[in-house]
């Protein structure tokens, strides 16, 4: 807000998503934090408080808006934020290939997407959901030690583990919803 007039001024270029969360630049986050300031920002710059503002500010808000919604879902996801640690610290993410070396784990990731592959069945998919929510906990571990070492080489592994259980999660929430 501009401090003479209180008008919405634009969002700056390439905002930093920690700064405008007010949360440490780290992996570690307190998610209670993220959300009561994504709801005070949401409630301040929210697109149906300006409906009687300048079509200009309209603009500004729903821009604003967009961006407080954009920095808490990097933020809140393990994945995403710490990919986007990854980008701010000039990291390039790990590319599919990267994980071939790891034949171990690549093993168990085509194991589990043969079971979801199989006609659906209550008991496996539970199965599956508990694995993968454990392997996610796991590797949130392995990168939150990772990046507090600051070991960003092996924070970029761990993602990209992180990303394939990502995709399995999503083949499984497919798998469940009724056809």
């Amino acid at each position: 807000f501009c401090p003479g007039c209180r008008a919405l001024q634009p969002p700056g270029p390439r905002p930093d998503l920690f700064r405008l969360m007010e949360c440490d630049r780290s992996f570690r986050i307190d998610a209670q934090q993220l959300q009561r300031r994504f709801r005070s920002l949401q409630r301040a710059v929210h697109p149906d408080r300006f409906g009687q503002r300048p079509p200009k500010e309209q603009f500004y808000s729903e821009q604003h808006s967009s961006l407080i919604n954009k920095a808490y879902q990097t933020l809140l996801s393990p994945l995403s934020r710490g990919l986007y640690l990854l980008e701010l610290n000039g990291v390039e993410p790990a590319k599919e290939t990267d994980c071939d070396a790891d034949s171990v784990f690549l093993t168990e990731i085509m194991e589990i997407n043969e079971k979801l592959a199989e006609p659906k069945n209550e008991d496996i998919l539970e199965e599956i959901e508990t694995l993968i929510k454990v392997k996610q906990e796991e590797l949130t571990k392995e990168v939150t030690a990772a990046f507090e070492r600051d070991d960003l080489q092996e924070a970029k592994k761990l993602l990209a583990k992180m990303k394939y259980f990502a995709n399995l999660e999503d083949k499984l929430k497919n798998k469940k919803i009724p056809s």
